[in-house]
């Protein structure tokens, strides 16, 4: 902003030079014009008294040339010439009619009196009988002379020419005079451009001070700096111009701080926004983005500035940008990232300005892939309620309409119909029960009954209850045994008693289930420094890899037909995880195929001292 000018190009060297040149242009005028004026006055001032002189010489010459008396002619006017004076007059002859001189000023010249004349001027007036006069260049002095040669008239009315009077005077010394003149005139030219120079540098600073504090104070005012103020030097327009920058910079500067504050608060709400927003120009350049925006697309700031908003969405496939300006649909994009694919919904909405012209394109990303996933979740636990419900409906329908069309009558066939239907409605209330269970869970509507529990009695209260059914005929030939490993110190936890030996049990049931061949069952209960561990691990058919991180989803069965061929809903882990958030534990598993899995148990435990125990 603050570039050298040189000086050719400065106020400071046009104001003086323009001075400078009218100056000279009027001298050059007003001296042509002076001068020439002057020179002809002078000239014709000159000649006019030269005529006077040469007038009065003729009025003197006329009764002497008339006279008889020839003899005496050429001595008067000889004395009349000798007597003759006249400022700047050199020469003065006198002729007759015949171009005879009869007398001349010039004593060394004396002898060509009587002589005629050879000038060939003199011979022409003669001839022409009119006056002449003219200037020439004497050769010997080098001077300008004026020659005036006038005839000479007779007195009477008849106006015979009775001679001729050629007088040469001087008229250099009016040249002289011009000479002085011209150099009194280019003198003064001179002083007056000086002043002039010096005024008009004057001029000019007093001009151009004020136009470059201006210039300093918009050229602060450009780079963000308002705190300075113009010197008013006068109250003419200068003086109103930097009023006018000095209330320019304080509303600048105002509007400045209006704007940045809009502008922190935009980027505030833009930062702290759960959305993604992302605003293009006029050719679908991305010009903002905020934190949202770059972590749902993962893409830093320096590569989405500037880039095209059909390359960042992956849209260039499906739309042009003509068609995103004009859509007013909803779009749903499929971001893929590093570990799963991102649902986005974007919103589109196309910035235009009063007069139609369409500068630009915002869009607001929505990340709805927890949505999705809900709504994916939705619609299967609908599906898997429905075909869960189906099965058992569909045995107790086929066992009911058998049971109608006469198998009743049949004694060894109805009890068993009967049975299946008692044991497939038995299964229905239990998932029912469950699913009960389980909504008052999501809907937070489930109260817990906590109380202080020895967790280590409660464990091995169930244990024992184990022990004792697998001692049961059912169990006698698969050879089941558990084993316990306790810590010797009395864990007391503050849980609701009922609803965490429903979570045992679940765990006991399967590890029992998924054992076909018996096995050692281990339980093992531990505590770390703020939490109680309890590990229960089976040697059954364990859970694959892949199957891990579902195993407590609603309904999901690793083996399907035998899950549920032991009566199982596929809701019992998924409940057991429920109750265990509620208590604020945790639920997991770890399994390795064929050869069994381990479901830890891990609960809040703040130890206490004896007696805090017993009060």
């Amino acid at each position: 902003m603050n570039k050298k000018i040189r000086l050719v190009h400065s106020i400071h060297f046009k104001i003086p030079m323009l001075f400078i040149l009218l100056l000279l242009v009027s001298l050059q005028l007003i001296g042509a014009y002076f001068i020439r004026e002057l020179e002809t006055k002078m000239i014709s001032n000159f000649d006019s008294q030269m005529s006077l002189n040469a007038g009065f010489l003729e009025k003197t010459l006329q009764p002497i040339l008339m006279a008889d008396d020839t003899e005496k002619l050429e001595e008067s006017v000889q004395t009349i010439l000798s007597d003759f004076t006249g400022a700047n007059i050199l020469e003065t002859q006198v002729m007759d009619e015949q171009g005879y001189i009869l007398g001349i000023n010039d004593q060394t010249l004396q002898s060509l009196i009587g002589t005629k004349s050879t000038d060939r001027d003199v011979q022409q007036v003669i001839l022409l009988d009119a006056p002449s006069s003219y200037q020439y260049v004497k050769e010997d002095t080098n001077s300008r002379v004026l020659k005036n040669i006038s005839p000479i008239y007779s007195m009477d009315n008849t106006g015979t020419l009775i001679g001729v009077l050629v007088m040469e005077s001087n008229i250099e010394s009016v040249y002289s005079q011009m000479s002085q003149t011209v150099s009194i005139f280019l003198n003064a030219s001179v002083v007056a451009i000086i002043i002039t120079i010096v005024l008009a540098v004057i001029i000019s600073r007093g001009i151009t001070r004020p136009i470059s504090e201006m210039r300093r104070q918009t050229a602060n005012i450009a780079d963000g700096d308002y705190s300075g103020k113009v010197t008013v030097y006068g109250a003419d327009e200068l003086g109103e111009l930097a009023e006018t920058i000095n209330d320019l910079s304080y509303k600048v500067k105002d509007a400045q701080e209006t704007t940045e504050s809009e502008r922190q608060r935009l980027d505030s709400v833009l930062r702290h926004m759960t959305d993604g927003v992302l605003a293009t120009d006029r050719r679908g350049k991305i010009i903002i983005i905020n934190s949202r925006a770059m972590d749902l697309l993962s893409i830093s700031q320096d590569k989405a500035i500037g880039q095209s908003i059909m390359k960042v969405l992956k849209l260039g496939e499906k739309f042009t940008f003509r068609q995103l300006l004009e859509t007013q649909d909803e779009l749903i994009l499929n971001i893929p990232t590093d570990d799963q694919d991102t649902i986005l919904r974007g919103e589109f909405s196309v910035i235009q300005r009063e007069s139609g012209f369409i500068s630009g394109l915002v869009c607001v990303l929505s990340d709805i892939t927890e949505q999705e996933k809900v709504e994916q979740e939705r619609r299967s636990f609908v599906s898997n309620v429905s075909h869960e419900l189906r099965t058992p409906l569909t045995s107790v329908k086929s066992y009911t309409e058998s049971l109608i069309d006469g198998a009743w009558e049949d004694e060894e066939i109805a009890p068993e119909f009967l049975k299946v239907i008692s044991t497939e409605t038995d299964r229905m209330i239990r998932m029912i029960t469950d699913l009960l269970n389980l909504s008052r869970m999501d809907q937070g509507k489930q109260d817990l009954n906590r109380e202080f529990v020895s967790i280590n009695e409660l464990v091995a209260h169930i244990i024992d209850r184990f022990e004792m059914v697998l001692k049961s005929e059912q169990y006698r030939n698969k050879k089941y045994t558990i084993e316990r490993d306790f810590t010797q110190r009395t864990l007391w936890v503050e849980i609701d008693q009922d609803k965490f030996i429903q979570v045992i049990d679940n765990i006991m049931n399967n590890a029992i289930k998924y054992s076909p061949d018996g096995g050692k069952i281990t339980c093992k209960l531990m505590e770390t420094h703020n939490s109680v561990v309890i590990s229960i691990t089976d040697e059954g058919l364990g859970i694959p890899r892949k199957d891990i991180g579902h195993v407590f989803d609603r309904f999901y069965r690793v083996d399907k037909a035998r899950a549920r061929s032991m009566g199982g809903t596929g809701l019992g882990l998924a409940i057991s995880k429920e109750v265990v958030q509620l208590h604020g534990g945790k639920i997991w598993v770890t399994s390795v195929e064929n050869k069994g899995s381990t479901f830890f148990i891990s609960l809040p435990y703040i130890p206490m001292d004896e007696e805090d125990e017993w009060g």
